[in-house]
């Protein structure tokens, strides 16, 4: 039976652990899966119930962060040497950067026949100045030479990794997109939006629009903020903005709410932003909100965009990253231009407006998203990507 080594940068919550966590648990019986996870920084919210919920038992590294520390990153390298060498694995699958660089050299220096990894971000813009930017596409050139493949999570993102950053030849990559447990956003929603409103205390007559993810620089919950302060000053309605997660800028933008003469709290009712940190079970907050709403200058494939149409929420979001390749522009989502204030305040306006159009909206979000990113789906064409380099490699020894 194949072995599978499994690296992920850290069990925080996002897309990748729900990968690797449903890649670990329900890829095909013909593997034998050990997965292995860095540490979260303090600022992010653990998943490890995610984990812990399909029973997966991780191997965890101390020493590996998100962040590059020289320090901790050769002992870290050591630790996964040293896995590598116990567990004797066929195929070893890194997940997002940090992992995608230590455990792919680990893996070609000891010798491992297939070595694959999965973008599920970059940072090759909007993140870091030219300099640091060039850095890090030379080294993901380097570590690209030494990948047997390499998955993308969107056909746009392969386009972006091949063609215009030459990580590596087009053929070297391979698309496979995400998949999740969809089916619980469908359950019981009429009560979860009232238990959601009554904690929270939003008006059942407030169209709330809410925002998932963490308070970082390339989220840029600014330009949401500033497009719903518009909105605000010209709309008769009664509206509410719900920032669900934490993270480095929480102090700065509650500043600029202030700027925006935006009244913020944690719990207050009469406020116009609300501050929730994170909520673990997003499905008991998403039938809470009327839209979401996702600003970022840069993203791979964001979870929360394919969970709020699980969720039949209607998206205003901005042209960026893999997003056309999940959502259905104009009937699950409006797209707006990059960091562009007018046209993000039209598009989330032309939805806190028109009752209609949110309704029309809601009806293909389930079905869309059931029938590309169920875990299902994700097992199965990784099961069927593992057997063909697995059989391809056995015929190359055999010859």
């Amino acid at each position: 039976m194949p072995k599978v080594l499994r690296i992920i940068n850290r069990l925080n919550l996002g897309g990748p652990t729900y990968n690797a966590a449903y890649l670990s648990k329900y890829i095909s019986d013909d593997f034998e899966t050990l997965l292995v996870a860095g540490m979260k920084d303090e600022s992010e919210a653990s998943s490890e119930y995610i984990v812990d919920s399909l029973d997966l038992k991780p191997s965890y590294i101390n020493d590996m962060y998100r962040e590059i520390n020289p320090v901790k990153d050769y002992p870290a390298y050591k630790e996964l040497v040293r896995i590598i060498k116990d567990f004797k694995p066929d195929i070893v699958h890194t997940h997002a950067a940090k992992a995608g660089a230590i455990g792919r050299l680990a893996a070609h220096n000891c010798g491992v026949p297939i070595v694959l990894h999965t973008f599920h971000g970059h940072v090759f813009h909007s993140y870091f100045g030219k300099l640091k930017t060039r850095v890090f596409i030379e080294i993901e050139r380097f570590l690209a030479r030494r990948s047997t493949k390499i998955i993308a999570i969107s056909n746009i993102q392969k386009q972006e990794l091949c063609e215009q950053f030459k990580i590596a030849p087009c053929d070297k990559f391979e698309v496979v997109q995400l998949g999740f447990d969809l089916e619980r956003f469908q359950k019981e929603n009429s009560t979860k939006r009232k238990t959601f409103r009554k904690k929270y205390k939003v008006d059942e007559n407030a169209i709330a629009i809410g925002i998932i993810g963490r308070l970082v620089p390339i989220k840029n919950h600014k330009l949401l903020l500033q497009a719903f302060a518009q909105v605000k000053a010209k709309t008769a309605k009664s509206i509410k903005l719900i920032i669900i997660g934490d993270g480095e800028l929480r102090g700065e933008l509650e500043d600029f709410c202030q700027e925006l003469k935006l009244t913020f709290s944690d719990v207050e009712a009469q406020t116009d932003v609300l501050f929730t940190s994170w909520i673990k079970d997003i499905e008991t907050a998403l039938p809470g909100l009327d839209v979401v709403a996702l600003s970022s200058f840069n993203e791979g494939t964001p979870v929360s965009l394919i969970e709020a149409q699980a969720a039949n929420i209607p998206i205003v979001s901005t042209r960026v990253g893999g997003i056309e390749d999940i959502v259905i522009e104009g009937k699950t989502a409006l797209l707006a231009k990059n960091n562009d204030l007018g046209d993000f305040t039209e598009k989330l306006q032309a939805v806190i407006e028109d009752e209609k159009l949110r309704e029309e909206m809601k009806i293909s979000g389930f079905q869309h998203v059931q029938n590309k990113f169920s875990y299902h789906t994700l097992c199965k064409n990784m099961s069927k990507l593992y057997s063909s380099l697995y059989e391809e490699h056995r015929n190359k020894e055999k010859n």
